[in-house]
C-alpha cells in the first residue's frame, strides 16, 4: 500500500466527476476513481489523465460490489470520499424506482460500510436541488436556502434525500465521520479544453445538451415544455445554471471546509451547502445565450408543459460563498461558449456515430 493520503471519487469518469478528477489532480491531490461505466466512458478518464499529464488509477467496480470495494480501500490509503456514482434520470426513475433505490441508497451504505471498516473520515456528496421538490409551494423560499423543507417529487429526488438522512445520522453516530452534503443546481458547460464535457447517452435529458445536438445535427429541434409559467419573464421554466467548472472547484472547497473542521459532543460532521450561482434564467434566455455564443439558430417548438416541472428553482448560495469560501465566477454564456467547443471536437462524445 502507497503512503500518501488519497481521495476516492466514485462516479469519477461522469460529467461532473470527472471535472472535479481534474481539479483535484490540479491542485496537487492525489485521485482514485471507480466507476460501473453504466452511464459513462473510461475516455474520460483517460483524457483527464492527459490533460493533467498523470496516470489515474481506475477500478471499473459497482458500489454495490463489498468484496471489489474492499480491495479499493485494502490497495490504496484513503482519506476522503467523493460521492458521484448513481443513476440520476428523473423521468427513469419513475419508471424503474427499484433500480434507483437499489443502486443510490443501496451502493451509498455499502461505501460508508466500507469506509467506516478502513477509518476514512471524510465523505462530500453529490446531492441535489431536487430534494426541495418545488420550493414554490411556500413563501419566500426563492431563491432557495438550505432551510428550505425538503419535499422530493420523484423516485430519484427520493434517493438522494433518503441518502442524505443516512449521512446524518451516520455522521451523529460517529465523532470521527465528517460529511459535507453538496446540493446541485443545474450544471452545464465543460472544460475550456473542450476535451472533456458532457455525453449522456441516447436522448438528452437537460437542455443544453439537447441545444448543442441540435445545434451540429444530431437532433432537428428543440421541444420547450410550456410557455405559461406565472412568475416567468417570458413564461418558461427558470433554472439555476452553474458552469461544470465552478462545480467541480465547489468539491475542492468542501474537502478543505471538512478537513478544517470538527464534530461536537461526541457526534460526527454534517451540513447541507447548496451549490448554485444565485441568478435564475429562463429556458429562452439559456437558448438565446447559446445562439449568442455559437452563432448558430436553434429551431424550438413549445409543447405542453412537462410533468413535474415548476417555474423555479433558484439557488441561495450564501451558505457556500461564506462558509466554504466558494463563488461561482462563470457565466451561462462562458458555459454556453465552453460546450460548443467541446460539441465541435466531440460531436459524438466520447464515441462514434450512432448507426
Amino acid at each position: 500500500m502507497t503512503s500518501e493520503k488519497y481521495v476516492l471519487v466514485t462516479g469519477g469518469a461522469g460529467y461532473i466527476g470527472s471535472h472535479t478528477v481534474l481539479e483535484l489532480i490540479n491542485a496537487g491531490y492525489k485521485v482514485v476513481v471507480i466507476d460501473n461505466l453504466c452511464n459513462s466512458s473510461e475516455e474520460a478518464i483517460r483524457r483527464v489523465g492527459e490533460l493533467t499529464n498523470s496516470t489515474i488509477p481506475f477500478f471499473p467496480v459497482d458500489l454495490r460490489d463489498k468484496e471489489g470495494m474492499d480491495k479499493v480501500f485494502s490497495e490504496y490509503p484513503i482519506h476522503s470520499v467523493i460521492h458521484f456514482a448513481g443513476l440520476k434520470a428523473v423521468g427513469e426513475s419513475t419508471k424503474i424506482p427499484l433500480e434507483y433505490y437499489d443502486a443510490n441508497v443501496s451502493g451509498t451504505i455499502v461505501l460508508l460500510k466500507t469506509m467506516a471498516k478502513h477509518k476514512t473520515p471524510v465523505f462530500v456528496f453529490s446531492s441535489s436541488a431536487t430534494v426541495y421538490g418545488d420550493a414554490t409551494r411556500f413563501e419566500n423560499m426563492i431563491p432557495i436556502p438550505e432551510e428550505c423543507p425538503t419535499g422530493p417529487t420523484s423516485p430519484y429526488g427520493h434517493t438522494k434525500m433518503i441518502i442524505e438522512e443516512i449521512l446524518t445520522d451516520a455522521a451523529a453516530a460517529d465523532p470521527n465521520l465528517k460529511v459535507g452534503i453538496l446540493r446541485y443546481f443545474n450544471p452545464i458547460g465543460a472544460h475550456p479544453s473542450g476535451r472533456i464535457g458532457e455525453d449522456p447517452r441516447g436522448i438528452p435529458n437537460n437542455l443544453l445538451p439537447f441545444v448543442a445536438q441540435v445545434a451540429v445535427g444530431r437532433r432537428t429541434k428543440l421541444q420547450v415544455f410550456g410557455n405559461d409559467y406565472p412568475g416567468s419573464p417570458d413564461g418558461t421554466p427558470i433554472r439555476d445554471y452553474i458552469h461544470v467548472v465552478d462545480l467541480a472547484k465547489g468539491h475542492l472547497a468542501a474537502l478543505a471546509k471538512l478537513d478544517s473542521v470538527e464534530g461536537e459532543n461526541g457526534e460526527g460532521f454534517a451540513r447541507p451547502w447548496n451549490l448554485g450561482t444565485g441568478n435564475g434564467s429562463t429556458v429562452f434566455e439559456v437558448v438565446r445565450a447559446f445562439e449568442n455564443a455559437t452563432g448558430v439558430t436553434i429551431p424550438l417548438e413549445v409543447v405542453g408543459r412537462r410533468k413535474g416541472d415548476v417555474v423555479n428553482l433558484t439557488a441561495k448560495p450564501n451558505r457556500a460563498n461564506t462558509e466554504l469560501k466558494w463563488k461561482a465566477e462563470l457565466t451561462v454564456e462562458d458555459a454556453c461558449r465552453d460546450l460548443w467547443n467541446w460539441t465541435t471536437n466531440n460531436p459524438w462524445g466520447y464515441g462514434q456515430p450512432e448507426n
